[in-house]
């Protein structure tokens, strides 16, 4: 079942989400037209005077590389959505930009000589690829609270919990006998070794802790001394040292003990920009939830639930149940709003090729997806996708189908604009703002 679509009212008016089949009927008696395609949204040709909202709660799970998005109204999963991040895509360009303007310099070429006044950061402040996660999440938080009655916002504020990982032998009863024992670690190790064996790269099997350095022989219980191992590998080990059993293999031994002593960068990045999330989810106006990821996997593993990142935001929290009412999530990935470049050079640094300033054409973008009915020619029929406009008016299509062309702009109808987004629903794929 696709997730719930979004209701509001002539003046706008948040309502509650409806099945797709009810969305359905309210298009086809003409009670209601198509407000936006994502999330889709309808609006009602009517005002709704008292409308009686139920409390939705929208929860976050944050990560590094996919955020997950999930609506819960009464224990009941209705909206799930996983949003990509292009933060390795910014610190690529901006370190590639770095080193062109460097080996600028190093030629002596003309070019602005480097300023060393001018790198005053302000409190708080963040690389641009940590800030571009924190933007794109309060993007959808604030879009979607324009179109659902949200009451409430959870967070996965801690990814790891530091604290447990860093000494899990101490005393603490909360680590020790408490329900979540164990499961900051286990999870920790989970994304650090990639969700297989050590040892031989089995995947898709029950995994168990194992000592790189046996406790027998002086190890400790810092994850640092920790990894993941199939039953077969751990049965095989033992309580050899690890030297002894990777003898004959070098290169995996070399493998491990590097990986061992690396920071799990995913995390870390999570970390840096926990707070600073957190505070701006405050800034809405909405009670804002707490949770660490020990306590998401412990109500994920509880109600038996697949591991995916919307149905890890939807057990963000305090879970007691979950109905899932919706089985395709809303892929999006952030693809941005293109480059600033006004030219190509060819090999020899001349310019070759000038863009225009202009970017609508007869009221179009490149980026914007379409309805194209074209009444003759060899591409004759409606046509969804997305464009790609020129100047002259005469534009080219690609949809899933493949690329349509020439398409005249007054055969186009705009269905959803460009925003900066790619979306995805099930084996369909469409792109926005590439």
């Amino acid at each position: 079942m696709s997730n719930f679509v979004f209701v509001l009212d002539t003046n706008y008016q948040q309502l509650n989400p409806i099945p797709p089949g009810q969305a359905r009927r309210l298009l086809k008696q003409g009670k209601a037209a198509i407000y936006r395609r994502y999330p889709f949204t309808i609006i009602l040709k009517h005002k709704i005077s008292h409308p009686k909202t139920q409390p939705h709660q929208l929860k976050i799970d944050p990560g590094s590389q996919v955020t997950g998005l999930a609506i819960i109204q009464d224990n009941q999963v209705i909206w799930g959505a996983e949003l990509t991040h292009r933060g390795e895509e910014i610190k690529h360009d901006l370190e590639s930009r770095r080193a062109i303007r460097r080996h600028r310099r190093n030629r002596k070429t003309r070019y602005r000589q480097p300023r060393f006044l001018n790198r005053t950061r302000k409190l708080g402040w963040l690389p641009p690829s940590l800030e571009s996660r924190i933007e794109n999440i309060m993007t959808w938080v604030k879009r979607i609270c324009r179109y659902v009655p949200i009451t409430g916002i959870s967070q996965e504020l801690v990814k790891f919990d530091t604290q447990a990982m860093s000494n899990p032998e101490r005393s603490g009863i909360e680590y020790q006998q408490g329900e979540l024992a164990g499961y900051e670690i286990r999870e920790y190790l989970l994304s650090k070794w990639g969700r297989k064996c050590a040892y031989c790269g089995v995947e898709n099997l029950p995994l168990e802790i194992d000592h790189i350095q046996p406790k027998s022989k002086g190890g400790t219980n810092r994850v640092s001394n920790l990894t993941l191992a199939c039953h077969q590998c751990n049965q095989a080990k033992g309580s050899r040292d690890i030297r002894d059993f990777l003898a004959k293999k070098t290169e995996v031994l070399s493998r491990i003990l590097k990986q061992a002593k690396q920071p799990l960068k995913d995390a870390a990045a999570v970390n840096a920009t926990r707070w600073a999330l957190f505070n701006r989810l405050k800034e809405i106006g909405l009670p804002v939830e707490t949770g660490t990821g020990g306590r998401t996997k412990y109500n994920r593993t509880r109600l038996e639930l697949p591991k995916t990142h919307w149905l890890d935001a939807a057990c963000v929290g305090v879970v007691s149940s979950l109905q899932i009412l919706t089985s395709k999530p809303l892929l999006i990935k952030a693809k941005g709003w293109g480059s600033r470049q006004m030219c190509t050079t060819n090999k020899y640094g001349f310019p070759i090729k000038h863009k225009t300033r202009c970017q609508t054409f007869f009221g179009f973008k490149t980026g914007d997806m379409v309805q194209a009915t074209l009444p003759t020619g060899k591409f004759a029929g409606i046509h969804v996708g997305r464009l790609i406009v020129r100047a002259s008016g005469v534009f080219e299509l690609v949809s899933t189908k493949g690329k349509v062309s020439p398409v005249r702009h007054k055969y186009c109808k705009a269905i959803h604009r460009k925003d900066g987004y790619m979306y995805a629903l099930s084996t369909f794929v469409q792109s926005i703002g590439n």
